[in-house]
């Protein structure tokens, strides 16, 4: 099977990395998360006692971390300067500022620029909000998988809940996606927006698997993927 790259994007909550981490595993791909650099440098500027509006500064310590991606048996391991921060960039500290960190130019540049080259290679799945626009415009396959905000809010708050890092009422987090959706939407640098020749996935009422298999579906009607 020749190699081909797939970018999923899509607003806060929708799944994306757990339907593109169980894409890549079917076809045997490499699963990048690209949200997941952005909470690193998030973890980072609060580690540094930075304040998320000091923008200079921010982009100065991104540009000195060195911020890897590594395979692990439960899934992407992310670390920052050899330290594994792969549940401490999960929690709502994080969460709740990564939208600004991520709407700076010069720190977007910077993680494109290392996302592009982990693309090069083809054999890429990719998710996160500008993968088809602008980090892969020319991935084989592109999806838009978005859900409504009630559900998003409600699979958020079990994910949350399940892994013990709940903080917030589920009305409180429906609030919260709502507003993430207008900054990612709004912000001047690579705003969250469908690809023009992103397949359109809501999967508001479909499980991960049949979003998985949709997608699985794309691949092997498109570019002869599959197993």
């Amino acid at each position: 099977m020749d190699k081909f790259n797939i970018a999923i994007d899509g607003p806060a909550g929708a799944g994306k990395s757990t339907i593109a981490r169980l894409v890549a595993g079917a076809l045997g791909f490499i699963y990048v998360d690209t949200g997941a650099m952005y909470r690193a440098v998030t973890w980072k500027v609060q580690q540094e006692g930075l304040l998320p509006d000091q923008e200079t500064e921010v982009a100065a310590l991104a540009e000195r971390m060195q911020i890897e991606l590594v395979p692990g048996e439960e899934g992407q391991q992310v670390y920052v300067d050899g330290v594994d921060v792969t549940k401490a960039i999960r929690t709502t500290a994080i969460t709740d500022h990564v939208s600004q960190i991520a709407s700076y130019g010069a720190i977007r540049q910077l993680l494109v620029a290392l996302q592009k080259q982990m693309a090069i290679s083809k054999g890429v799945v990719m998710d996160g909000r500008d993968i088809g626009t602008h980090v892969m415009p020319d991935a084989e396959i592109k999806v838009f998988l978005t859900a409504s905000v009630k559900e998003r809010a409600e699979r958020r708050f079990k994910e949350m809940q399940n892994n013990g890092t709940c903080t917030l009422t589920l009305s409180e987090l429906e609030q919260d996606i709502a507003r993430r959706d207008q900054l990612d939407q709004n912000r001047e640098i690579s705003p969250l927006r469908r690809a023009h020749d992103a397949v359109l996935m809501d999967s508001t009422s479909m499980t991960i698997e049949e979003v998985v298999d949709e997608i699985l579906g794309l691949c092997k009607n498109k570019v002869g993927g599959g197993k």
